[in-house]
């Protein structure tokens, strides 16, 4: 069994950065991707960042790249996001995934989801 367990969110004000860390508890299936994903309230699942097996990058959009940042551990079955320059946009519940195959954007093809850490900010 593989458990996700995230890590760093909590209350900030605009400008102001988090890193958010997520260790993988178990097994994780073979050449797996990692990525973060948030969900505001009423709002969809939307894709942040991912980070590939072989080291491909995925970012949802130039703005989010500008200010965040993913990296991977392997060694330590890790994904950590560095978040700069914070938004009261980017309030949400941050939840992280593993998925295998090639990395996408798309929840569904993630196998694996933590429960997420709550990420808010103030204006």
């Amino acid at each position: 069994q593989v458990q996700l367990v995230e890590s760093g969110g909590g209350l900030v004000q605009t400008g102001d950065s988090l890193r958010l860390s997520c260790g993988v508890v178990g097994r994780p299936p073979s050449a797996y991707g990692m990525s973060w994903f948030r969900q505001a309230p009423g709002k969809e699942r939307e894709f942040v960042a991912g980070m590939g097996w072989g080291g491909t990058l995925m970012y949802r959009n130039d703005v989010v790249k500008g200010r965040f940042t993913i990296s991977r551990n392997d060694a330590k079955n890790t994904v950590t996001l560095q978040m700069n320059n914070l938004k009261p946009e980017d309030t949400a519940v941050y939840h992280c995934a593993v998925g295998t195959g090639a990395l996408t954007q798309t929840p569904r093809d993630y196998v694996y989801w933590g429960q997420g850490t709550q990420v808010t900010v103030s204006s």
